[in-house]
């Protein structure tokens, strides 16, 4: 615990290690059956000494012990945002939700902001604890599920959270209908090759000289047969940054190289559309697009560029039916540096016209710094990594990680030792059942009745728990129905890897390999 904070200058005084072990002592007097407390807290800047971790921890400690509860662990996630990090995916907090949800009964956390800062993800954790029969509660704030009055605080923040994301949504849909309608810039960013510039009618968009040089150079590189990855190599070497400041890639490049707004036109981009789709041309009233700069490339430049990406792309790692071209990134390894070995697809044309086709199997870092990995026969590669992947794991049986509430077998445990107590107490001397003939001998089936179906309901049933269910299949017929696609998921799940060499191959399977191939249910990617 104080390990923990001492890696970040941060100790414990005096002070608070002695009301921590009193309210340790305290907490160690409570019943065996006591609810099980996780405590979070969560720092993003460790200066504000206000809201200091220690501080949020024994604040947590202290809650618990007037809740009732038993700690069972506590989840320290310092220097994590709450805008940016969810509390599922937080290293700390996220390992208790997604994995060790059967160990605890209530999350406890300082403020409401210490937790989450979005509504949705407050939206998201409530259905959890619902789903998973959890509580949450904040200690500075009225929010508590266990309660009716924290359950209406926390629909109230809910209802005032959507009311204001609605507003927020029209203001900004009527501020982006404005914008369509006018030749000045009022939102959003320009592509890559403008720059905005404050004009006496107000602000507007102007080509950015040096970024336009840039532009027309990748439009001569590809008119001159270059790979999009050559030509985002140069740009790297030259030290220009992307737009996003970063290094360029295949795929920033021609997300920029795809946009219209390269005409100097007002675009737009559509409802939730999806990361490959094209911004659309917006039209002004008189059906013609409204202009907003000066045109970066004509409509004919324009349109040689989207074909030749389109010439370009059928180079890339993907095939013209959109199929994968390498198989098992993240799988086959390089036997030198480790890096992943891509299929490369190189073809010739021959003195007679046609057309031969050389595959290989490279590390990707061949382009870059050779490692002096040799290149391999692709179709030959895979089908030895499924050989061996079958020979080993074939046998191996499909289980599926599933939530066991104890609730319903608790429940029927403390019905059964009621009524064992109640024929138990008739049977004894002098009880009501105590009289011999039929009536005690039939309080003695019952007694031995309800006796044998306790003994059968097996302790760790009363308890929520991980259940592990076989699927009744076995990998190898799992992967024959379900193809290499999954084959390629699971081996990467399980943490297999294939090093390719020149003489031999070497399968690497995980000591617990079992556990890292059971299927667990993401409750959270289901509902984004």
């Amino acid at each position: 615990m104080q390990t923990d904070y001492q890696t970040l200058g941060l100790e414990w005084s005096s002070a608070e290690r002695t009301e921590l072990e009193e309210l340790l002592r305290r907490m160690a007097e409570l019943p065996p059956d006591a609810p099980r407390a996780l405590l979070s807290v969560r720092l993003s800047v460790l200066t504000d000494e206000t809201t200091s971790p220690i501080r949020q921890e024994l604040d947590l400690y202290r809650f618990a012990i007037l809740r009732g509860c038993r700690v069972a662990g506590v989840a320290r996630d310092l220097n994590v945002s709450a805008t940016k990090v969810p509390p599922w995916k937080r290293p700390e907090l996220g390992d208790w939700i997604n994995n060790r949800a059967p160990e605890f009964d209530q999350i406890l956390f300082w403020k409401l902001d210490r937790f989450v800062r979005r509504i949705s993800d407050l939206h998201l954790m409530i259905e959890w604890c619902k789903e998973y029969s959890k509580i949450l509660a904040a200690d500075k704030d009225p929010i508590d599920l266990d309660s009716a009055y924290g359950e209406m605080m926390v629909t109230m923040i809910a209802g005032m959270a959507r009311i204001e994301a609605a507003n927020t949504g029209v203001r900004l849909e009527s501020l982006w209908a404005y914008a369509r309608t006018t030749d000045r810039w009022v939102i959003g960013k320009p592509v890559f090759g403008y720059t905005t510039e404050e004009t006496p009618s107000g602000r507007k968009l102007v080509i950015h000289a040096f970024n336009r040089r840039v532009l027309r150079w990748v439009y001569a590189m590809l008119k001159r047969g270059r790979s999009m990855y050559r030509i985002t190599q140069i740009l790297n070497r030259a030290g220009i940054p992307s737009p996003g400041g970063g290094k360029w890639y295949a795929r920033n490049l021609q997300t920029v190289l795809n946009n219209p707004a390269l005409k100097g036109l007002r675009v737009i981009r559509p409802p939730k559309a999806k990361s490959k789709e094209v911004s659309r041309i917006v039209y002004g009233s008189d059906g013609k697009p409204i202009r907003v700069a000066p045109e970066l490339f004509t409509d004919a430049e324009f349109n040689e560029i989207q074909d030749l990406l389109n010439v370009n792309s059928k180079r890339g790692r993907k095939t013209s039916k959109g199929k994968k071209l390498s198989r098992f990134l993240d799988v086959i390894k390089c036997p030198n540096c480790g890096a992943n070995m891509y299929k490369h697809v190189k073809k010739k044309t021959l003195k007679d016209g046609s057309e031969r086709v050389y595959p290989r199997l490279r590390c990707s870092t061949y382009t870059t710094g050779p490692c002096g990995a040799p290149a391999f026969d692709p179709d030959e590669m895979y089908g030895a990594l499924s050989d061996a992947v079958l020979d080993q794991l074939g046998d191996y049986e499909v289980v599926h990680r599933e939530y066991a509430r104890g609730a319903e077998n608790l429940a029927r445990v403390t019905e059964l030792q009621a009524s064992i107590r109640h024929y138990m107490e008739g049977l004894a001397p002098g009880g009501s059942f105590a009289v011999g003939g039929f009536i005690q001998q039939q309080a003695q089936d019952a007694l031995q009745k309800f006796g044998a179906e306790l003994d059968s309901i097996d302790p760790e049933s009363t308890k929520d728990r991980w259940h592990y269910r076989s699927m009744g299949v076995t990998y190898r017929e799992h992967w024959s129905k379900l193809g290499t696609d999954q084959m390629e998921k699971d081996l990467v799940r399980g943490g297999i890897t294939f090093i390719v060499g020149e003489d031999h191959c070497q399968l690497l399977i995980p000591e617990d390999v079992r556990k890292r191939l059971v299927v667990k249910d993401d409750y959270f990617k289901k509902k984004l």
